[in-house]
Parts: structure tokens; sequence; C-alpha cells
């Protein structure tokens, strides 16, 4: 009988031993990576910066600080709380760092500045960057140590990377306008049209010169304003003036009043009075006269007769342009070798062109003002503002609208007034300093005292016209104001101030002058009525206009708010009394006719009108309506008001 013998000691046992134990790997040991909070971070910065905006028009700068705020809890997270090898919690924050700094150098200089220099974090490092890591992670958890550890490299300098082939066209409610930068802009297409110039016009006689203020000082500023010594240069230009194949049969008369003689209506309150249309547009619809290119800018209209004027960028010219109502066709322009552009609102002139005694005068973004013949564009004088009171040119270049009262012509420069002679351009004045703005000057009268208001960073200042003293002001400190003062149908003055994320409110001031002192006395400060570079209207007792993105109407006896309602992004309107009717542009382009009562919201139409970013204020003469953005401009006729017969 066979038996087995005992295995040796050392034998067999050992070896099923040795074989049931594999060698030693270093992740068996490992406990797998915490995801969850990286992932509940991520989604909330895709809710934020995706979703919310679509049912919060107004939530964009909660979506910025948000996001960032996820960003700073996705780093601790990995750092702290991931389980990851230290290695790689160390690495990728790390790399993250390089990545951002090695990458912006290599950005298009519209990312670099856009949203004042903090394009790139706030939008590559949350939404791409913050939500790239986490999805790799994720999707690499169950891969070897060295394709994960070469797959985040990857993902990082990827996430970062893919900006460099970026440029943005601008900020709009939306967010940025994103591009990619090899693709050529709205104004490179405008300049690679043929055909695009005015034919020059038949030789004219010149303008009859107007006549020196006997009031008016030698070309010097007073003492008290540090000003160039250079002032009053020979006008440069550019190309002759040029226009279409026919003119005018009548020479524009100075003795005749414009229609619209520019920034927002004759008074500069966006009412336009006597003028009433059928609001029935699903009857009769606005009807498109006509529409063509136009280089950038955010310029809007002054109109007489058939001429329109506007302002617009053409590659490295800064230009006031001549149209026709009718027809769209250019008659002339007038160029000046000069371009602004900043990344937020792209390139352009900001201001307005101002109509009066057969001139235009017209402030450019670098501080040109220009006086021009109405009919042929021909210079009359030229000054450089920002060279006479030593100024720079602000961030989003110089945006007042020319003044005209008296015998001056008055404009803002960062929150300075300064006044021209009207026929010779000679300096006259200089007001108090104030802090930044973009406001334009605004003449009212309290107490039978005309003066000049100037919102500002500081508040709001008066001086008087004839000589730019101080008359009074009141003091609420923000960031450099874009909108005009209103006055209410007693004569209090209703002010606005802006805060680094939009509108902050609407104040109301009595001002009343007795015994030759001046008083200022706060009514009220409303938060339901907050105008950022919106202007709004005053109306049967109540304003209305743009809270955020959101048309709004307060009572003007104790700025409480009436209703809210209505999406337009950052649009403009104007007012028809009459009818109790806001006209509104929005900032996509739209036309809507919204009911001006205080009952409620209530939007009574709305038709497709232009499209693209769509800032500028609207102009209605008569029964045309004249629209434009930084890409195009059109015409369009109204249907007048139906009579009913009895």
């Amino acid at each position: 009988m066979e038996t087995t013998s005992p295995p040796a000691e050392g034998g067999s046992n050992e070896s099923e031993m040795n074989m049931s134990v594999s060698p030693a790997d270093p992740r068996t040991d490992r406990r797998p990576l915490r995801l969850w909070p990286g992932v509940i971070v991520a989604a909330i910065i895709v809710f934020v910066k995706f979703a919310l905006p679509l049912v919060m028009p107004d939530a964009s700068s909660l979506g910025v600080i948000a996001g960032l705020a996820c960003t700073v809890a996705i780093i601790v997270w990995w750092a702290f709380f991931s389980r990851a090898p230290w290695p790689e919690r160390l690495g990728a924050v790390a790399l993250m760092a390089v990545a951002v700094a090695v990458t912006r150098p290599f950005l298009h200089e519209s990312i670099v500045g856009g949203m004042m220099g903090m394009m790139f974090v706030v939008y590559a490092v949350p939404a791409v960057l913050g939500i790239a890591f986490v999805a790799w992670a994720v999707l690499t958890r169950g891969l070897s140590d060295r394709t994960r550890r070469v797959s985040m490299v990857a993902t990082i300098l990827l996430a970062c990377g893919g900006w460099t082939l970026a440029r943005t066209d601008g900020i709009s409610s939306d967010g940025a306008q994103l591009a990619w930068r090899w693709t050529p802009t709205p104004e490179e297409r405008l300049l690679a049209q043929a055909n695009d110039e005015p034919k020059a016009l038949p030789p004219a006689v010149p303008p009859e010169p107007l006549k020196e203020s006997p009031t008016a000082k030698p070309d010097v500023l007073p003492a008290a304003a540090a000003v160039s010594a250079s002032l009053a240069k020979p006008v440069e230009a550019g190309p002759p003036a040029a226009s279409p194949t026919r003119v005018l049969p009548d020479p524009v008369a100075a003795a005749t009043a414009p229609e619209w003689p520019g920034f927002s209506g004759s008074r500069r309150d966006g009412v336009v009075p006597g003028v009433r249309i059928n609001a029935d547009w699903s009857s009769a619809a606005p009807v498109k006269l006509w529409q063509r290119p136009i280089g950038p800018g955010w310029s809007s209209f002054a109109v007489h007769g058939d001429l329109l004027y506007t302002q617009e960028q053409r590659g490295d010219e800064e230009t006031v342009a001549c149209y026709r109502v009718s027809t769209g066709e250019p008659v002339w322009r007038h160029r000046d070798p000069v371009r602004f552009w900043e990344s937020n609102a792209g390139p352009g002139p900001r201001a307005t062109p101002t109509l009066s005694n057969g001139r235009v005068y017209a402030f450019g973004a670098t501080g040109i003002l220009n006086a021009l013949d109405a009919r042929t564009g021909a210079p009359v004088w030229s000054r450089n503002v920002a060279t006479d009171l030593s100024r720079s040119v602000p961030d989003w270049g110089f945006a007042s609208s020319p003044l005209v009262i008296d015998d001056l012509v008055i404009v803002a420069a960062s929150g300075t007034l300064t006044a021209y002679d009207l026929a010779t351009g000679k300096p006259r004045w200089v007001g108090p300093r104030q802090l930044g703005s973009y406001s334009s000057p605004h003449r009212t009268t309290i107490d039978g005292v005309t003066q000049i208001l100037l919102l500002s960073g500081t508040g709001v200042a008066s001086v008087a016209p004839a000589n730019g003293t101080l008359l009074w002001d009141h003091q609420w400190a923000g960031g450099s104001t874009m909108v005009q003062p209103a006055v209410t149908a007693d004569g209090d003055i209703l002010i606005n101030a802006i805060a680094m994320t939009g509108g902050a409110g609407t104040r109301r001031l009595a001002v009343a002058h007795a015994a030759d002192k001046w008083t200022v006395e706060e009514r009220w400060t409303s938060n339901g009525l907050k105008p950022y570079f919106n202007d709004f209207v005053v109306h049967g007792g109540h304003a209305f206009g743009f809270d955020g993105n959101i048309l709004s109407c307060i009572d003007l006896t104790d700025g409480k708010r009436k209703w809210k309602g209505g999406r337009y992004g950052n649009g403009q309107l104007v007012l028809l009394p009459e009818q109790d009717t806001l006209l509104v542009l929005s900032a996509d382009g739209e036309l809507a006719l919204v009911s001006a009562t205080t009952d409620q919201y209530k939007e009574l139409a709305r038709v497709p009108g232009i499209e693209g970013k769509t800032w500028n204020h609207p102009a209605l003469v008569g029964d045309v309506l004249l629209v434009r953005n930084g890409e195009q401009m059109a015409a369009f006729r109204l249907a007048p008001e139906r009579t009913v017969t009895r």
C-alpha cells in the first residue's frame, strides 16, 4: 500500500502560501477618491453660470461672484479632502497657477482687457478650468497613476490654452461676446466693402461764419484751470468730405430748427410730444424703409429734414457722418485720424452729434470736438478737449454729447464741464472738477434760473452757463454715472448713482433759490429703479425706466415701485406722452411698445428690429424711427394712430 509522506517542512504549503500572495500594489491600500464634493461644486458653477441667468437676467454679477467662490472651493476640496496622492494634490494646484500665468501673454487683447482685466479669470477659471478639472477627476478615477497624471496635465493646459484661440467683441447682457480670433469683425467686413464712400459734392459756398460773441474771452482759459497753451489748432479733417450724387434742393437753413437736435431729443429727456402711432402692430407693424451697415460706435442720431447725423469708427479714422433719412445713402463723412477701443464696449465714439444754427458739433471718444457745416461737413473749427484740460482719455472714452446754449457749446470731460465759443471754438470757461462721469450736460431752469446739471461719481453739480460758476451741488458718491438727470413736473431733480454691479438707485432732490442762496433737500432715495446706462423718462407723476435688465415704474411721490416686468436687456426707450406709451429698443435690437401706465406692466407689441448688441438710443422724428448699433442702422415707418369715426 502506497503511503504519502507528509510534506517536508518548508515544502509545498509554503509554496501554496507564496502563490496566494501577489506582489504589493500600492493602489490597493489607497482609499478611493472622494469625488462628491467636487461634483457638487462643479454642478453649482454650471447652474449659476448658465442656468440661473435664463430665469434671473439680473443675476449675472451673482454668477461671477459665485463662480469665483466655487473655484476656490474646488481647489480646497482637491488639496485637502479629495484623498488624492499628495503629489497630485499639490501638483495640480501649482500647474493651474502656472497655466493661467503662462497663457495670459498669448491671449487676444480683448480677452486680456475684458471686464476690467478680469475676463480670463472670470470665464476661464470657473467655467472651464474648474469644471474640466472635476470632469477629469471623475473620468480617470480608475486609471493608472501615470495615465491620470498625464491626462491631468493635458486637461489643465488645454482648458487654459484654448482661450488663446478666442477674442471677445464686447460684453452684452448675456455675457462676453466670444468669437474665434481669426474671424473678421463686423467693422472689418464693412471696410472690405466696395462703393461705400459718398461721392464728391459740387462746390458750395462756404458757410457764413457766426459772429463771435462780444463777451468772448481771449484764447485762454480761466487761471483756475490747468490747460494747454496750444489752443485753437488747425483742423485735421483727413480726406476731403464727400456726398452722394444728389444734394438737397435747398441748403440746410440755420433758421429752421432741427426736428431731433441731438442726444435723446430736444430736451434730452426722451420725450416725443405730438406723435401718435398705431399700437396694433399685429395689423400695422413698423415698415423697414432701409437698412445698411455702419461703423462701430454708441452714438445716437441728430436729424434735420432729410439728413441724419451720427458718429462711427472706420478703421483708424473716427468719423462724423451724414446720411439721408429717406434712403440711408451717405452724404458726407468727416474724418479724424484717431481710434478709440476698449474691450467691453468695443471701438468707436460714444457721444451723439448736436445740431445748431446749420452746424454739427461732435465730441469724439479721444477728446476731439469738431464744429462742421451741417450740409457739407466742411470743418469750421476743432479742439482737443483732452489736451485743453490736460486730461487722459477715460476707460470708456469721452462720452458727453455737446450742449449748445446761447453762444456756447459745452461738453463734459471726465466729470468736468468746459465751454467753447460757438463761433470760433475759443475756450470760454472750465467748471469745477468732479469725479468721473460719462453723462452729458443737461440744461434746466430752477426758480427762474437757467443752469447746467452734470451727474458724476461725486453726485450732481449745477453751474451757471455764462461762466461755469458752481451754483449748488449734492453729494452721492458712487461710480461713474452715465445717464441724464430728469426733472419732475413741480421742478424737483431726479438723479441716480451706480455701483460696481450696476445701478444703485434713484434719488429725488428739492432744489430752491432764495436770498441768493441755494438749498438742496433729499426727499427720498429708492432702489425700485436702478438705471445703469439706460436713461429713464418721467410721465404722469411716475418714472419709467430700466431696473437692471427689466423695466420698472416708480411713484415720484415716495419712490415706491409700482411694477416691474419685461426683459429687454440693457435697452433704451422713448416716451410717447399723448398715448401713455413707451417705445422700447431692446439690447437685442427688438422694437416693443409698453404701456406707460401705473397699474401693471403691459407689453402692447414686440417685433424684430435689427440684429446685434444694441445700446444706442433710438430717435423718433414724425413717423420715422431711426435705430442703430455698432454694426448696422435702419429706418422704420410707423403707421399713424387710427382715427375712430362715428
